[in-house]
């Protein structure tokens, strides 16, 4: 898994707008052991010593790979049903209990441990993206994950069912190597169109993985469930070998404990990862909230839905989540902050129409669900983006953070969401999620669209909207730079 230079053709600083500065070095760790572009660079010809790259995608700095429609598909696509890996048990509760002939608290414990060891992935191995080969770091992910999966389908023991499960949430993270990678192949003017479709597969594994798991397992038993899992991680896997290129390591002179550790001061150091994930966990927790409370809400005697009718509301989100090269393009063509401001500010009034009519005409439902996946999919579109443009060396890391705080966020919002609307009814709740979205926006507008690397508050250099001015202006004072120099 070694590689022996950077790729020529990653973003240069020149491309990353002012609200973010690009550093040499990773807070600091030395820019010296972070190997620069000169580096003597030879093509791998196989992964692990024995499998075979494929030969146009091999990296070449003369003819880097181009990151077209069919790779950034493929990426969703992988993301979806490896993220569905932690969704698939949560269906399957009753099944696993009367499998296992245990209480409905003991395999209660299942959801938890797989997102557990989701959380343990993010942190130690995720940011492994910063440090070695992408390509084969994912393929080993993908392959470790599937064979874990096949431990669940044949176990009779509840512990092993249990230990597993931690173990595959720990290695299904490697949508989180592919998020960055993403936007290290693609062309900074698609940017956060690539990222937009690769967030998109993260949502709608989450949605599909509950939809196939709970079909499944009504007419058969719940182990056909995981060996379809294994059948389409494996399948993943062989997409993976035949489209992911072969991109260099970008952090060769750092060791992993330096990954760590930078990890760890970025997530003290840099205002605007601070501020986005100050936002993301607020909004994690209204996503959260309103998906967990939705069928008390529906199947209560509000509206007395069957469970057939609530799940069909996963539908509706399914319609928000392919809105995604839309919110892509939309993000593309404006500074991230403002791409971040305007869907908060839609959010909010999305929130406003739940707390004035959720208990009081299904429509302002369904406009919820429909307004909450596609702006909440901007807004965390616009904010990686962002963060992304801190810098282009630690970009694992800083999704690892981001990531995290997503899901502190769905932790606080279950617990919370629930309490809240078990006591006080749906409009405590709804009001809550409003609360959560005003901190949002109350954040964000600490910090002004242009405001340096380390400004902690305040708006500095001027408010322009448009990604293609400030790139134009940035290319004249950079010229004009240059001249004073000569």
């Amino acid at each position: 898994m070694a590689s022996n230079a950077l790729p020529t053709n990653a973003p240069s600083s020149s491309e990353t707008l002012p609200m973010a500065n690009v550093a040499s070095s990773v807070n600091g760790v030395e820019a010296s052991k972070v190997d620069d572009h000169k580096s003597k660079w030879r093509p791998n010809k196989t992964n692990f010593g024995f499998l075979p790259i494929p030969k146009r995608l091999r990296y070449d700095p003369e003819h880097p790979a181009v990151f077209g429609t069919v790779m950034n598909a493929a990426f969703g696509f992988g993301c979806t049903f490896i993220v569905a890996n932690l969704y698939y048990c949560q269906p399957l509760l009753i099944q696993l209990s009367e499998s296992f002939n245990v209480s409905y608290d003991e395999v209660s414990n299942i959801p938890t441990l797989i997102q557990g060891g989701y959380a343990a992935g993010l942190l130690l191995i995720s940011p492994m993206g910063d440090l070695v080969p992408r390509r084969p770091l994912i393929l080993l992910l993908t392959v470790i994950s599937a064979s874990l999966t096949i431990g669940l389908a044949v176990t009779r023991s509840l512990a092993v069912f249990e230990a597993l499960s931690f173990l595959v949430g720990t290695f299904s993270v490697s949508p989180q190597i592919l998020i960055p990678l993403a936007a290290d192949l693609s062309p900074p003017e698609r940017r956060a169109t690539a990222i937009s479709i690769v967030l998109s597969g993260l949502l709608l594994g989450v949605l599909i993985a509950r939809v196939f798991s709970g079909i499944i397992a009504q007419f058969v038993t719940w182990r056909i469930v995981y060996y379809m899992a294994i059948g389409v991680q494996y399948f993943v896997m062989l997409l993976f070998w035949a489209i992911l290129p072969d991109y260099p390591a970008k952090n060769t002179g750092l060791t992993y404990f330096d990954i760590l550790w930078t990890m760890a001061k970025l997530a003290v150091t840099e205002p605007e990862l601070i501020q986005a994930c100050l936002i993301t966990i607020a909004s994690s927790a209204c996503f959260t909230n309103f998906w967990v409370t939705l069928t008390f809400l529906l199947g209560g005697p509000l509206y007395n839905y069957s469970t057939l009718a609530i799940g069909l509301f996963g539908l509706i989100g399914m319609g928000g989540v392919l809105m995604a090269p839309l919110v892509g393009k939309v993000v593309d063509r404006l500074i991230p902050w403002y791409a971040t401001l305007f869907s908060t500010a839609v959010l909010v009034c999305v929130q406003a129409i739940y707390v004035g009519a959720a208990g009081v005409n299904i429509a302002a439902v369904v406009i919820v669900c429909v307004g909450l996946d596609i702006f909440r999919q901007m807004q965390q579109t616009s904010l990686t983006t962002a963060v992304f443009a801190i810098n282009e060396s630690a970009r694992s890391r800083l999704n690892a953070v981001i990531i995290l705080s997503f899901f502190l966020g769905t932790v606080m919002g279950t617990p919370v969401g629930s309490r809240v609307f078990v006591e006080h009814g749906w409009r405590a709740s709804a009001w809550l999620s409003f609360a959560w979205t005003g901190w949002q926006l109350a954040i964000l507008l600490i910090r002004g669209p242009h405001a340096r690397r380390y400004t902690w508050f305040g708006w500095e250099g001027g408010a322009e909207w448009r990604k293609d001015v400030v790139r134009e202006r940035q290319r004249r004072e950079k010229e004009e730079l240059e001249a004073a120099a000569q």
